[in-house]
C-alpha cells in the first residue's frame, strides 16, 4: 500500500512539473507576442520633408460607419502633400475613384513633432508606425466627433505596389491594433487625373460624422459587404 501511495505521489509530482513547464512556455510565448506588438505599433519619428509629395493608398481599415462598404467600392486614392507659407501647416489634395467616378477635395492640417492634427470641425490625430518599406507610410489615426471616437489604419506608398513582406507586417500591425482586417486596393486600377477640380473636404466629412441616424444603416451595409463581398 505504501509503495502504491509513493507511485501516486510521484505521478502527481511529474504532472505538476509538466504543467509548470507548459505554463512557462505559454508565458514566454505571450510575452514575445506582446513585445512584438509593442515594437510594431510604437509611433516613429517622421519629418515634414518626409511627408511631402504624392502618396498612393495601398489599403487600410477603419471603424468609421460605412468605411467597410466604401472600401469595396473604392478603387484608387492619392494624396498630394505640400508645404505652405506657415511652418507647421501642410496643404493636402486628395483624389479618389469610387465606382468609376473621380472626386477631389483639399484641406489644411497641422504637422508638428511627427504628428498630424486637425482641430475643427472635428478632432483628428495621426501618427506613423514602423515599416521596412523606404517609400511607405503606415498611418494610425484617431477621429473624435462629439462623443464618438473612430480609428483608421492605412498604408500609403510612393509606388503602386509594395512587397509581400511589407503587406504581411502591415496586416500583423492591424492584428496588434485590433482593427478590422485591412481592405487592399488593386494596384492595376486607374488613378484619378490631376485635373479633377477639388472642393473643400472637411465640411463634407464632418456632415457624415454628425449624421448619427445614418450610422446604423452604414454599419449594417458594412456587415453585409464583409459577409458577401470578398
Amino acid at each position: 500500500m505504501e509503495t502504491l501511495k509513493k507511485k501516486e505521489r510521484g505521478g502527481v509530482q511529474r504532472m505538476m512539473c509538466v504543467a509548470v513547464v507548459l505554463l512557462s512556455l505559454l508565458s514566454v510565448g505571450h510575452s514575445a507576442a506582446v513585445n512584438s506588438c509593442d515594437s510594431l505599433v510604437k509611433p516613429i519619428t517622421v519629418s515634414k520633408e518626409d511627408m511631402l509629395g504624392r502618396w498612393l493608398y495601398i489599403g487600410g481599415s477603419s471603424d468609421l460607419p460605412g468605411s467597410r462598404s466604401l472600401g469595396r467600392l473604392l478603387t484608387s486614392v492619392w494624396l498630394d502633400l505640400a508645404a505652405t507659407t506657415q511652418e507647421n501647416i501642410l496643404s493636402i489634395i486628395q483624389a479618389q475613384r469610387i465606382y468609376g467616378e473621380c472626386s477631389s477635395f483639399t484641406y489644411n492640417v497641422t504637422f508638428e513633432n511627427s504628428t498630424m492634427t486637425i482641430e475643427q470641425p472635428f478632432h483628428l490625430k495621426e501618427v506613423y508606425l514602423k515599416t521596412d518599406c523606404f517609400d511607405c507610410l503606415v498611418v494610425y489615426e484617431e477621429i473624435i466627433s462629439g462623443t464618438d471616437t473612430f480609428t483608421s489604419f492605412m498604408l500609403f506608398s510612393k509606388s503602386r505596389t509594395v512587397s509581400p513582406d511589407v503587406l504581411q507586417t502591415f496586416k500583423k500591425q492591424a492584428e496588434c491594433l485590433r482593427v478590422p482586417s485591412p481592405i487592399m486596393m488593386e494596384p492595376s486600377d486607374e488613378l484619378c487625373p490631376d485635373s479633377v477640380p477639388p472642393s473643400e473636404g472637411l465640411s463634407a466629412l464632418n456632415s457624415l460624422l454628425e449624421a448619427k441616424t445614418g450610422h446604423r444603416v452604414a454599419r449594417l451595409l458594412d456587415t453585409l459587404f464583409d459577409l458577401f463581398v470578398n
